[in-house]
Formats: C-alpha cells, structure tokens, sequence
C-alpha cells in the first residue's frame, strides 16, 4: 500500500470498496438502469447454465467475490436440478454479506453444504485446500477480472492454473467493447450511486488503517482511458491536503486536483481474454457471448 500511495498516479486495490457499506452500494448499483453489466450477465448466464452442469461436471461451485450470489443462484438452480451439486463455496472479503448469503443458500437448496470462505482472493485462493473438493467450478464472475490490470490478470490466472485440480474447470466473466458512450454512463450514474462507492473508499481506509481522510474533501471521476480500453475511477482532491494513514505507516500529500484511482474496469474482446486465460496454461472449453455482445462468458479446464 505504502508503494501505491506514496508514488505518482496513486492507485488503490479495489479490495478497499467492499467493506459491508461497500457490498451494500455496489448490490445497488448493479441494479442500476445505466449499469448493463449485471443483467447482461444474468441472461447470458439463463441461457447457458444447463451448459455448464454438463460441461463441467463440477460437483463443487466456489464463486470469488460471491456478494449476495445473486446471479450464481441461476447457475446452481441448474446444478441443483441436475441433482449434481453436493457443496458451494462462497469466498469474499465482506464477513456479513458471506453471513446472509449463507442463509439464503442453505434454505433456497437444503441439504446442500455451504462453506464461506472470508478472505482476499489476490492473496488467499492458494490457501484453500482442494483436496476435499471433489471434482469444483471456480467461478469469476461480475466481470470483476476487468479491476486487474494486464499484469494483474497475468498472476491472477496464473495462480488459478495452479489451484485447480486435475478436472475441476474455471468460468469467467467479462464486459465487452463496445460504444464509449455507454460505458461511461454504467459508471457516471445519474443517482450518485457510483459516486458514492467509490468515496466509500476512504471511510473503510480510515475504519480499518486510522487514516483522517475528510471525504467532502474529495470528488468522484470517472473517466475512459482508449489506451488500455478501460474506465478509471478516481478520487480527486479539492484542496491542498495532508493525510495520515497510521495503521499503514504513511503520510500522503495530496496537490488539488491530484487523483487517487480507486479502481479499473477493463473491457476485452474475446480474442484477448482467451489468449490471455490460455497464456496461463488453461484450456479453453467454451466461450458465449449475448446477444447484444455486451456481455462475454468462458469456460476453461484444467486436465
């Protein structure tokens, strides 16, 4: 964190948004009329979930970043129906929404083992033990691959090849190309929505590391960046100002005007994911895409 912040652009893992507060407005937005990533997410995975029991054979569904498991539900309504599913593994940071999701999931499928794992994925999916398993699909969805950048994705992947067991399979989601005009807007929402989220930010920094940052003191941004086909959402400074992170062990100078990105949200062709799933030793099953080609999803495997 002290390498992020003391150098120039200054950058934060998104890990910081999603404390409770956190997962609570991003669940909104993801209802958002201007943000399509959800919903297009949410048909494509209608369309192909009978495709997924089959082709992945998995008896075991952990989901990175699970949330509420909102959209997973459509995945495992189909796992259950094939009467194939035995346990779900929910991993994400927020302890409550794991909490509450547990409880939807054991009585929306009883008898079905929940498990949830609290933790950072960037740091802890290698500590999960695969060895009572079985035969998992890990599952990335929300297109929430986008938040890495290309080295990011690179380790990240790299570390899924080598946590997946010998015919567990991984699906991934991820936001398309598509008109600039239209992602802008999923992350300049009218309701302020977005806006605050990302300003959420800076009450977990101080929460969690003591910091004594003033939020009114910092507006939202989001901007498209046509080099690395990508939005940036960033933190701006209103004033000349100081800010201490003691629980980090740093003091940032903030000039006004200077931005904090807070996080990314990269857009991919499928040609370009696919290599990039493929660089890291994984083999690709099968990819969709909806209708409308917002929206893209893949299956690979590990044999």
């Amino acid at each position: 964190m002290q390498a992020n912040l003391t150098r120039v652009p200054r950058r934060l893992s998104p890990r910081w948004l999603y404390d409770d507060r956190g997962s609570e407005l991003f669940d909104q937005i993801t209802r958002l009329g201007e943000y399509y990533p959800t919903e297009a997410e949410r048909r494509l995975l209608a369309e192909i979930c009978d495709d997924l029991v089959e082709l992945s054979g998995a008896d075991t569904f952990v989901e990175l970043g699970s949330g509420t498991s909102d959209k997973t539900r459509t995945i495992l309504d189909a796992f259950w129906r094939a009467e194939s599913l035995t346990r779900v593994v929910p991993f994400d940071v927020s302890e409550q929404t794991l909490r509450d999701s547990a409880v939807l999931l054991s009585d929306r499928y009883p008898g079905l083992e929940v498990h949830g794992v609290a933790g950072d994925f960037h740091e802890h999916l290698l500590e999960v033990d695969t060895e009572n398993l079985g035969t998992p699909m890990l599952a990335f969805l929300g297109s929430t691959i986008g938040n890495l950048d290309e080295a990011q994705r690179a380790e990240f992947l790299a570390e899924v090849g080598a946590w997946l067991p010998t015919g567990g399979t991984f699906l991934l989601g991820f936001d398309l190309m598509k008109p600039v005009d239209r992602i802008i807007a999923a992350y300049n929402d009218s309701a302020g929505v977005t806006a605050e989220f990302i300003t959420n930010l800076l009450c977990v920094l101080n929460n969690e590391l003591d910091a004594d940052f003033d939020p009114s003191s910092f507006e939202y941004v989001g901007l498209w960046d046509p080099t690395h086909t990508r939005m940036d959402m960033r933190l701006r400074s209103l004033r000349t100002q100081t800010v201490e992170l003691p629980g980090a062990g740093v003091t940032v100078e903030f000039e006004a005007g200077e931005e904090l990105c807070a996080e990314i949200s990269t857009k991919f062709t499928v040609e370009q994911i696919c290599g990039e799933v493929e660089a890291a030793g994984l083999n690709l099953v099968r990819t969709w895409t909806d209708q409308r080609q917002d929206f893209g999803m893949l299956l690979a495997a590990r044999l």
